[in-house]
């Protein structure tokens, strides 16, 4: 997966996005981001798209507006026009052979969707077919391989979270300090249903008591397990080659996002393609740091610990240096044209000495801190 281009999809006029290893995209909501995501997923992964719905008895009928219809969610077929074009590499897609599937293909793109709150319920991952006509199907897929991890894939552990061999000992501390604050996530039967709980001391605190944060993270965390750690042979983690993560800041403390930033350079040190969507500064200045001290620096290995404040030969550490030479790019969406459609800037330089706003205020991220800086500079007596 190496370039996407996408014309007149919905409010996109034109998306040009040649992929790093990690991939960040930026920009105010409703411009563009998610659909792109999904519609990248869509291309590579029509066929077990196609096959799953099939298997869920979703009558298509072979008719293209009805796939898009349940795949982007009721009445998003309208998102396609005569003159809209998808291509990924050497694929295309078209209205004409998007009913076209060959059975037997499974998923290469693993998506933890913005809304991946909403998939667990009560305190447990929802099935595929608990939810409406309308959601979004990146949603159903991610909560059904969730559940389908939970029950099979773990071998029946009664604490969630931690697991020691699924995190490293500096995410898992951090998560316990931000998060957790020493309490472990343990599945526990509730009117004969097994639930996650939160267990602090002698109370067993319920999902839908915990804080938003809590809720937020859990999810994200169930991803990152189906990903990392010992291989299972519920969810075949050699068979993604992409992970896609919407906005994996929700909720959370900036100490906790630099321990998910820590996830995704451990997923990006295993060979998988990243793509995030965010609107947290954390990552981009992570990006930034990234991209120049890998051009001007002549150990970026140390500077990398030093930046996550981790030793050189730890765990951690090692694995910051498996990334060295990993290629990190970030992308501007935004109304940028005339008639209010969507494009896209590649803006991976950051250059905060640019006269260019878009580079030099990172599409937006960084605009309030600069003001700030600027106001305080003119005004302190």
């Amino acid at each position: 997966m190496e370039h996407l281009k996408i014309n007149n999809l919905g409010p996109i006029e034109n998306v040009d996005i040649e992929f790093g290893d990690l991939t960040f995209f930026v920009g105010p909501q409703a411009s563009g981001k998610s659909i792109t995501l999904e519609a990248l997923k869509l291309i590579e992964d029509r066929d077990s798209i196609i096959e799953t719905l099939d298997r869920y008895n979703y009558i298509l009928g072979h008719n293209a507006k009805r796939i898009l219809n349940v795949y982007f969610g009721e009445g998003m077929e309208k998102l396609w026009g005569d003159d809209t074009h998808l291509e990924l590499d050497s694929k295309t897609l078209s209205l004409k052979n998007i009913p076209k599937n060959s059975s037997g293909k499974e998923s290469s793109v693993f998506y933890m969707p913005a809304q991946r709150v909403v998939c667990m319920g009560d305190g447990y991952p929802k099935f595929f077919s608990d939810f409406s006509f309308t959601t979004p199907y990146v949603l159903r897929e991610f909560t059904e391989t969730l559940r389908t991890f939970l029950q099979f894939g773990l071998g029946n552990k009664d604490v969630i979270f931690p697991i020691n061999e699924r995190l490293k000992k500096i995410q898992k501390q951090s998560f316990e300090d931000s998060i957790f604050h020493k309490g472990e996530v343990v599945m526990d039967e509730v009117a004969g249903q097994k639930k996650m709980l939160l267990s602090v001391g002698s109370m067993k605190i319920p999902f839908m008591a915990w804080s938003a944060g809590q809720k937020e993270f859990m999810p994200l965390l169930l991803g990152f397990y189906c990903l990392s750690g010992s291989p299972s042979k519920v969810v075949k983690r050699d068979r993604y080659t992409t992970v896609i993560i919407e906005e994996p800041e929700m909720g959370l403390h900036p100490k906790a996002i630099i321990s998910v930033l820590l996830q995704i350079c451990e997923l990006i040190e295993s060979g998988y393609k990243v793509i995030i969507s965010t609107h947290s500064s954390v990552f981009i200045e992570f990006a930034w740091a990234f991209n120049t001290l890998q051009n001007n620096c002549n150990n970026l290995h140390e500077a990398l610990c030093s930046l996550f404040q981790v030793e050189v030969n730890s765990s951690v550490g090692k694995m910051l240096k498996g990334i060295q030479k990993k290629i990190v790019k970030t992308y501007f969406f935004s109304r940028q044209y005339d008639n209010g459609k969507v494009g896209t800037r590649d803006i991976s330089t950051l250059d905060v000495t640019s006269d260019e706003l878009i580079l030099s205020e990172w599409g937006g991220i960084s605009e309030f801190a600069t003001r700030v800086n600027n106001v305080v500079s003119e005004f302190y007596n």
